[in-house]
């Protein structure tokens, strides 16, 4: 395994070659399928106007966004360039958030991730499960993991809640944590083997003498010399 990105993005509208623009992103980091507890996020002014029906999903208003840094800043672009660096990239819908992030980093003069690492967690769902609704929410539910922080769709709470889901796309927190392929650079295990001596004192018995005596007639009479309870008996 290696080094994966979870990113989602929330937006002036829903069309990037329409000129809406990117006015939040977030990242969230996994090494072996492990958070590492690294994160990049960032509110951005678009230099536009926010659609209305827009607004009413993530409930950013172009006044908050006033004084931003715009993507092009290099505490944007470069430095998401930077934290991405080398990882797969993986979002929901990707093809999205890839025509935004793009659009972005092209009207920068930056050039794009390639198509190849980005990884799309809404293909992966709907082939473990074809036929059904497979949005962010619908999965969360389906793998109960809580959205109580979710009031409203929010760049950085939906890329850890998209995290959680790609593990379980990916086979669960069980696989996540199988621990045999884990690199030393994300996790530091110690282990201690603890070896037990034998007890100072035995335990007293739980049986009453009447149990014990017919159990070991039972032996006796059933069991006979093959019973394994023989080797137990003081």
């Amino acid at each position: 395994m290696a080094r994966e990105i979870v990113l989602d993005t929330e937006t002036t509208g829903l069309d990037a070659a329409g000129g809406h623009r990117i006015i939040e992103i977030a990242c969230v980091e996994l090494h072996d399928l492990l958070p590492t507890g690294r994160s990049f996020h960032r509110y951005i002014d678009p230099e536009r106007e926010i659609d209305p029906d827009a607004q009413r999903v993530h409930g950013i208003s172009r006044a908050f966004l006033a004084g931003k840094p715009r993507f092009a800043d290099a505490e944007v672009a470069q430095e998401f360039l930077t934290f991405i660096d080398g990882a797969s990239l993986v979002a929901h819908n990707a093809a999205f958030d890839r025509s935004f992030i793009d659009n972005e980093l092209r009207l920068a003069g930056i050039a794009c991730p390639p198509a190849e690492c980005w990884v799309d967690t809404l293909a992966l769902a709907q082939k473990r499960f074809p036929g059904m609704y497979n949005s962010l929410d619908a999965l969360c539910k389906r793998f109960k993991i809580s959205l109580a922080e979710r009031e409203k769709h929010g760049a950085l709470v939906d890329a850890r809640l998209l995290a959680d889901v790609y593990l379980e796309l990916r086979g669960g927190r069980e696989a996540a944590l199988d621990l045999g392929g884990v690199s030393g650079r994300v996790l530091e295990i110690a282990v201690t083997r603890i070896i037990y001596g034998p007890r100072p004192r035995r335990l007293p018995p739980r049986l009453t003498q009447e149990e014990l005596t017919a159990h070991h007639a039972f032996v006796r009479d059933e069991l006979k010399s093959d019973a394994i309870w023989l080797g137990f008996e003081v």
